[in-house]
């Protein structure tokens, strides 16, 4: 192998390692909030809730919108963004505008 493949695959796997990262994130937040600290929407017993439990699953359930966030942008930046640059430059070869 080339050092130029070799560099590919690298690249490949820190990528799937990055991905594999946020959606581990985003499923250990979700099972913390539903299913660890206290299990499913709050709706009236938020009135009667020990406080330091609500911030817990606030802070979590923010740190999910984060990771989720992360993912969406790291995958329009490293998926989409090229996928749409190469149909742009095949449609500009074939005379679309």
């Amino acid at each position: 192998m080339n050092k130029k493949t070799v560099w590919r695959v690298v690249w490949k796997i820190i990528h799937v390692a990055i991905i594999v990262n946020f959606i581990v994130e985003i499923a250990y937040c979700g099972y913390q909030v539903f299913g660890v600290l206290g299990g499913g929407p709050l709706f009236d017993a938020v009135l009667t809730i020990d406080m330091d439990l609500f911030l817990k699953r606030r802070l979590y359930a923010i740190e999910t919108w984060i990771a989720i966030a992360g993912l969406a942008i790291y995958l329009a930046i490293t998926e989409i963004l090229p996928q749409m640059k190469k149909e742009a430059a095949a449609a500009r070869v074939n005379g679309s505008p």
